[in-house]
């Protein structure tokens, strides 16, 4: 069973989503420790009262950003960690830290990548008039939502959506394709090489597994 150190910055519902499919054994590890930039969030409190260890680490303690991912890896990694997920963890990493966990760092990114990256994906996608949006599960790199895509899920963009309506829409995706990557990684069935990501050996495209 692999060890899962999870990153988060609010409300954690991917995280929790990540925790329910081991525990229903559908994931071959269990989340070890819930780590949050922020003191307070929902996600502290779902993590606990799953009866996993949790820490806060305010990056507003620090003046760089190398000493708080310093201080973060050093955290991270008393844990053991095979694999790290950020799960809404709203930082962006410097490469040493990206560097470290090469290979065992997923991330999930509310847009079809390499749309969107940054923030308010969901505004940017009703703006420019898309008729459909998604979310992407990518392994990190030094690149902000750079690292290469694994698994994409799409939704249509309805007339007269809102940004909250299109985001809503978007997790109910990620609470389902999230678990699914965390566990491919867990079984090492999946795997970052030089080439990009593979699945059961296979280089998966630019958009991911099962990409049009």
């Amino acid at each position: 069973m692999k060890r899962i150190v999870v990153l988060i910055s609010g409300s954690g519902t991917n995280m929790q989503a990540i925790v329910e499919a081991c525990k229903a054994q559908h994931i071959e590890g269990n989340v070890v420790a819930v780590i949050s930039n922020k003191a307070g969030v929902a996600g502290l409190d779902k993590a606990a009262a799953a009866d996993i260890p949790t820490a806060v680490l305010s990056h507003k303690d620090f003046e760089t950003r190398e000493a708080y991912d310093a201080e973060l890896q050093q955290l991270v990694d008393s844990y053991q960690p095979d694999v790290v997920v950020l799960a809404g963890f709203m930082r962006i990493l410097t490469a040493e830290f990206t560097q470290h966990y090469h290979g065992r760092m997923l991330n999930i990114h509310p847009s079809l990548l390499p749309k969107y990256r940054g923030i308010n994906t969901h505004q940017r996608a009703l703006d420019n008039g898309d008729i459909e949006h998604g979310v992407s599960v990518h392994f990190v790199t030094e690149e902000l939502d750079g690292g290469p895509v694994i698994l994409q899920a799409r939704v249509p963009v309805f007339e007269n959506d809102s940004a909250d309506d299109l985001q809503q829409r978007v997790h109910s995706q990620e609470h389902r394709i999230y678990p699914l990557v965390v566990q491919w990684l867990c079984s090492e069935r999946l795997k970052l090489t030089a080439k990009g990501a593979t699945l059961d050996g296979t280089l998966l495209g630019p958009q991911g597994y099962a990409a049009d």
